[in-house]
């Protein structure tokens, strides 16, 4: 058993490149596995008592993320077990995963965006100026922020008003832009020319500094939180995330439809555009409980 569990750790890292971290969490699961269930061979492992391990953390009040994991950690022990005909089928192919808990999307209401953008406006540097064009990109389109950083200045069709993104697997979709984001655009090329001395670059926010020849991801959300410092918002809050989850709620509350945000967004699946409903179900409920008479009334 020893000698299979270190050749399994070895495999995860060599194999699945899993930092040695994630293995040792891996056998901390593992071995927490096998002791609970008395297992000391493997032809002892089965799908009950794999079951009866997983009821046996619901009963601990184990949270459900740490279950979930716990369950990757065995399926892929007994996925290397079968691999290596140690085991004649894997009892963990028909577990099910516990249903994790969707949380619901964090943004910025309409006055903290308002905040944001003034601040990176009030800053006179041209680093700054080109935040507060991508900051005002960002929430107007709804855009990734790895989308963002890696636009290539011909994406942007002044004439048409439209932004051409590639977002995930290639997919390539069509999105509106606002007069106020082509304005800034507009005054952001005009000392474009700073980020490339010269040089010539296929992006729309080029850097020399970064190997990939944009803006990286990580420079753009160091200046998100210096900005959420400056507008009085806490820097936890703020991610480029959160702009695109402000994008899509700030278009639901204004009553657009869910379609046309799900292909603004790149979803795949109407589902994921759904999400940000919940939010504004929960406001509208707050706002009723708030509101309405007869809560006052009971008060």
């Amino acid at each position: 058993m020893e000698t299979a569990l270190s050749d399994f750790f070895d495999s995860i890292i060599a194999e699945k490149g899993a930092s040695l971290k994630t293995a040792e969490a891996y056998r901390h699961d593992i071995e927490q596995f096998l002791q609970i269930s008395a297992i000391n061979e493997f032809k002892q492992i089965s799908t009950q008592n794999i079951a009866d391990f997983m009821a046996y953390l619901g009963n601990q009040g184990f949270a459900t993320k740490t279950q979930a994991r716990k369950l990757s950690a065995i399926r892929e022990f007994c996925k290397f077990l079968f691999s290596e005909n140690l085991i004649e089928q894997n009892p963990a192919a028909d577990i099910d995963s516990p249903k994790l808990e969707k949380p619901l999307p964090k943004f910025l209401n309409e006055t903290e965006m308002d905040a944001l953008i003034d601040a990176a406006k009030t800053a006179q540097d041209i680093r700054h100026r080109r935040i507060t064009a991508m900051l005002i990109l960002m929430y107007h389109c709804g855009l990734r922020v790895s989308e963002l950083v890696s636009l290539p200045i011909n994406a942007i069709n002044q004439a048409k008003k439209q932004i051409l993104v590639f977002g995930k697997g290639a997919k390539e979709r069509l999105i509106p832009v606002s007069d106020a984001a082509l304005e800034e655009i507009e005054d952001y090329l005009s000392y474009r020319h700073c980020f490339i001395k010269g040089k010539e670059s296929k992006y729309l926010f080029p850097s020399l500094s970064a190997k990939e020849g944009h803006l990286t991801r990580d420079a753009f959300y160091k200046y998100l939180k210096e900005l959420a410092v400056r507008a009085g918002i806490s820097p936890s809050r703020i991610t480029p995330h959160v702009l695109r989850h402000s994008f899509a709620t700030q278009l639901l509350r204004h009553h657009a439809d869910l379609r046309s945000v799900q292909k603004m967004l790149g979803h795949e699946s109407i589902g994921t555009t759904q999400i940000y409903t919940h939010i504004i179900s929960e406001e509208l409920i707050e706002t009723v409980q708030k509101l309405h008479p007869l809560s006052q009334l009971k008060k």
